[in-house]
C-alpha cells in the first residue's frame, strides 16, 4: 500500500459509536473520542488533507471539524463518490490515491473505488467483506486513529510521525 494523497472519512459509526442521542429538548448530541484527533494530527504532519463526508448535517460535526481545523467538510451528502470525484479532479489525483474509512451501506461505492479502504471493527459484515483493512477498534473508540496509524505503519512512517507529533508537545526549558 502506498501513502495516500487524501484521507477520507465518514463520521457516524467511525468517529462516533453510531448512536443518535437526544436531550430532553430534542437537541441531538454526539460523542466523539479524542483519540481520533491524533489521526488528524498525523495526517497534518505529512500534509495529507483529511476530508469528512457524511450523510448527516449537524452543527456538532462542524464544531468538531472546526476544532481540529479540518478544512474539507461535506455534510448532508447522498453521493459521496461525486464529492470525491470533484476533489480528485481539483487536486489532480486519482481514486487510487485516496484512502477511505466508512461503516455502512452509503459508503459501499466509495469503499470499492479508493486505493485503500477500511471499516471499523463493529461495521456491518457486508461492509467488512469489501475493505482492505478492519480496524482493531470500534467506531467511536478510536477507529479513525487506528486507520491512519495502520496506513503509516504499512509505509514505515508511524514512528517518524509519532516522534514529530511528540515534538509539538515539548516545551522549551
Amino acid at each position: 500500500m502506498k501513502l495516500p494523497k487524501l484521507i477520507i472519512t465518514d463520521i457516524d459509526g467511525v468517529w462516533t459509536d453510531g448512536g443518535m442521542y437526544y436531550d430532553q429538548h430534542g437537541n441531538e448530541l454526539k460523542k466523539f473520542n479524542t483519540y481520533d484527533s491524533a489521526g488528524v494530527l498525523y495526517a497534518k504532519i505529512l500534509k495529507i488533507p483529511v476530508v469528512i463526508i457524511t450523510g448527516e448535517d449537524t452543527q456538532i460535526v462542524k464544531k468538531r471539524a472546526d476544532k481540529l481545523k479540518i478544512e474539507h467538510l461535506f455534510q448532508g451528502v447522498k453521493d459521496k463518490v461525486a464529492i470525491v470525484q470533484k476533489l480528485t479532479t481539483d487536486l489532480q489525483i486519482s481514486f487510487e490515491d485516496c484512502a477511505f474509512i466508512g461503516d455502512d451501506i452509503n459508503d459501499v461505492k466509495l469503499l470499492e473505488l479508493v486505493g485503500f479502504s477500511a471499516a471499523p471493527k463493529n461495521a456491518a459484515v457486508y461492509i467488512k467483506k469489501r475493505v482492505h483493512y478492519i480496524t482493531k477498534l470500534k467506531g467511536g473508540k478510536g477507529a479513525f486513529r487506528d486507520f491512519v496509524e495502520h496506513i503509516l505503519a504499512e509505509n514505515n512512517m508511524l514512528e517518524i510521525v509519532i516522534n514529530e507529533a511528540v515534538k509539538g508537545f515539548e516545551k522549551p526549558v
